[in-house]
């Protein structure tokens, strides 16, 4: 004859499970719910845990079980519910709620300078007492941490509205992550597109961005799963494309905005950033040496009819102050007048054609939405 299952033998059994996080008993704790439902040799109840992120919740579930079969009944047919006590905030409605234009920063090939325009229009609209965030999206090759000279800072966790979100580091008015903070910066990261598009949306929808007048997204070179996981997940307001007058740069160039511009993507391209326009020696400022060629990128821009948002010279000041951590953005005047510096000058030039381009798009066309790519 078959031993009566009782809810009182439920809970001795349970007495014998310790919970890692303190070494008390189940009941100790006060995890058992009070709804234990026994039919025959079935056996249901819930285990109440604090957080869905406890480590320890596969684990004890199956101490749980085995505690049952060992002091109940060998035959036992336990179904053991999961509950917490703190139920996770729900995800917001869109991805960065707070922030009123995504701006990507894109190129058809590697070497044009795009990190560097992206870089800099960041601290050139920040200046401008602009509310800015920059993504480093470039997951294989991640320079914003270098650029901003914020290689070592860790990152740390922030909660917000009832969970804990990654903190975005910020320097000069300008809030910032890259997947450069989690890897070793001497390694290549080897990664297939899968993980590089879950560990992109990771910093996308796990961090607390707060609210920002412009999100800019220095998006990796050519066209790539990432650029489809980017558009898939956030509604780009427009993009902004950089090049340089090299026809080889030009003929890429014109495959991204291809892209962009395609049906199925269809995100505004809101005008052509052309670097590298000419060499300009530090001795003689008012000369101009055309080493990748001479207009390219203005004649692509009257080509494909989009904007030309700004021609920025070639000019080791540029080079440097990226190499030591201080965007030449920063050199600067932010309240409108003519600054010594001219390729500082130039970027802040950027900065206001780029506001007047967004302007142009939001009042022209309607609000932008995530693209469903099939």
């Amino acid at each position: 004859m078959d031993t009566p299952i009782y809810p009182a033998l439920i809970t001795k059994a349970l007495e014998t499970v310790k919970y890692p996080g303190n070494g008390k008993s189940l009941v100790e704790n006060e995890m058992v719910e009070d709804d234990i439902r026994i039919d025959g040799r079935k056996v249901s109840f819930s285990l109440i845990f604090e957080k869905p992120t406890d480590p320890f919740v596969r684990s004890v579930v199956r101490a749980a079980e085995t505690a049952l079969k060992t002091y109940v009944t060998a035959d036992i047919e336990p179904t053991i519910n999961v509950k917490y006590r703190k139920e996770p905030a729900p995800a917001p409605e869109r991805p960065l709620p707070g922030v009123k234009h995504i701006i990507g920063v894109s190129s058809g090939k590697g070497g044009v300078g795009k990190s560097t325009v992206t870089a800099n229009l960041a601290v050139a609209l920040a200046k401008k007492g602009y509310k800015l965030g920059v993504l480093d999206a470039d997951i294989f090759g991640p320079s914003m941490p270098k650029m901003f000279g914020v290689e070592d800072e860790p990152l740390y966790m922030v909660n917000q509205e009832g969970r804990d979100w990654i903190e975005p580091v910020q320097k000069y008015g300008v809030k910032m992550l890259s997947i450069g903070f989690v890897v070793d910066k001497e390694q290549a990261v080897l990664w297939r597109g899968g993980m590089a598009s879950n560990a992109l949306k990771q910093l996308i929808t796990d961090a607390w961005w707060g609210d920002l007048d412009y999100f800019l997204i220095d998006m990796p070179p050519g066209t790539s799963d990432i650029h489809l996981t980017l558009v898939q997940t956030l509604p780009i307001t427009g993009v902004v494309v950089v090049t340089t007058p090299q026809p080889v740069a030009l003929a890429d160039a014109r495959k991204g905005i291809a892209m962009f511009m395609g049906d199925k993507v269809n995100v505004p391209i809101l005008g052509l950033v052309e670097n590298m326009a000419w060499f300009t020696p530090a001795p003689h400022p008012e000369e101009r040496y055309y080493i990748f060629g001479e207009g390219g990128g203005v004649k692509l821009a009257e080509e494909l009819n989009v904007k030309l948002l700004a021609r920025i010279p070639l000019v080791a000041d540029i080079r440097s102050h990226s190499d030591d951590g201080d965007p030449v953005a920063l050199q600067a005047e932010a309240d409108g007048k003519t600054s010594g510096n001219a390729e500082a000058q130039a970027f802040m030039d950027l900065a206001s054609e780029v506001v007047k381009a967004v302007d142009l798009r939001v009042s022209t066309l309607p609000p932008t939405e995530a693209v469903k790519v099939h």
